[in-house]
């Protein structure tokens, strides 16, 4: 990605990604070029709450601006695209619009979830079907008719199973019952120990208990789970099985209620745990949707989601399909 001067905030669009973990902020240019950049923490209203938000928001714009060599004089931009974890119901995406509105970033303002943005930044054309899956888990869709279909992302009181931290947590768990004879015998007690530095799981607990251990290092067990699967461990397995189906249920539901089963959908996985996951656990999610829609195409996106809201900015302000081809190439991952 390449840095350099613009004619002016006319020419100009921001495009924000904000995730749980971290958020990705891009000052693409009308022809595609990527002139700043910048990356801070996780932006969810949903967990900071939403002027909170706005201000790491504001933040990392103006860093971004800065990259760009760009004057961080209001209207930045012709148009701001801002597609942020935690925005799962309409008066969500109501409040944080009205927020970003009033500082005043560009002359138009679009906020969304940020799975339709990896769907965006993935797919063709922003059509098909999207399941990301990092902190949490999240599916959406869009058919070439316009029609959405969503799930709120809230945990367990909204019916969600198979995030990053919920796989680790699972980890942990499979890996307590091994050692202290409630559950079977399995790989995951030596390699949450060995992950640790800790003499037993018990340890491990005792820390995650008394705070030794920040609750946020159960998710650096999910990338275990998945090694201890793939060496043969049934109980690893068994839980990654359960993975596999909960993300292939996700787009088979989608698929069903968009009516695109008998289409040639665009299947895109993204996030830190699915693209992270190997060959061999996404070659299992595609079998089981081709079972749904067996001319659906299935791929693990090939750029960062903020590159979607990117898209979707250029989409806005009548950009050219050469301009979003540019910024596609110049993004896309090695």
């Amino acid at each position: 990605m390449g840095g350099g001067m613009t004619g002016g905030s006319g020419d100009v669009v921001v495009a924000i990604d904000g995730g749980n973990s971290k958020t990705d902020v891009l000052i693409v240019s009308r022809d595609g070029r990527v002139l700043g950049q910048s990356r801070g923490p996780g932006a969810s209203p949903q967990n900071i709450g939403v002027e909170a938000s706005v201000q790491l928001l504001e933040k990392l714009v103006l860093e971004a601006l800065r990259g760009a060599g760009l004057p961080g004089e209001r209207p930045f931009a012709a148009h701001t695209s801002a597609y942020l974890a935690g925005l799962d119901f309409p008066e969500e995406e109501e409040i944080l619009h009205a927020a970003l509105a009033a500082r005043g970033w560009s002359d138009t303002l679009i906020v969304g979830n940020d799975t339709l943005a990896l769907l965006r930044a993935g797919s063709s054309d922003g059509t098909g079907v999207a399941v990301v899956c990092g902190a949490g888990i999240n599916g959406a869709g869009v058919s070439a008719d316009g029609r959405e279909q969503r799930f709120p992302a809230l945990g367990k009181i909204s019916g969600d199973w198979g995030g990053g931290y919920r796989l680790g947590e699972e980890a942990l768990w499979w890996a307590v019952r091994a050692e202290d004879g409630r559950g079977p015998g399995t790989a995951l007690q030596a390699a949450v120990t060995a992950h640790f530095k800790a003499s037993s799981v018990l340890e491990v607990v005792r820390r995650l208990h008394f705070e030794d251990l920040h609750a946020d290092s159960i998710h650096g067990l999910c990338p275990l789970l998945f090694a201890v699967a793939a060496g043969g461990d049934e109980v690893a397995q068994d839980v990654v099985d359960r993975f596999v189906e909960e993300v292939a249920l996700l787009v088979s539901v989608i698929l069903r209620r968009l009516e695109l089963t008998e289409e040639a959908p665009e299947v895109i996985l993204g996030g830190g745990v699915l693209t992270g996951v190997g060959a061999p656990v996404i070659a299992e999610i595609e079998r089981r949707c081709l079972k749904v829609a067996p001319r659906a195409s299935v791929q693990v996106v090939d750029v960062a989601p903020v590159v979607g809201a990117a898209l979707f900015a250029l989409d806005t302000i009548g950009a050219s399909d050469t301009a979003k081809a540019a910024l596609k190439a110049a993004t896309k991952r090695v």
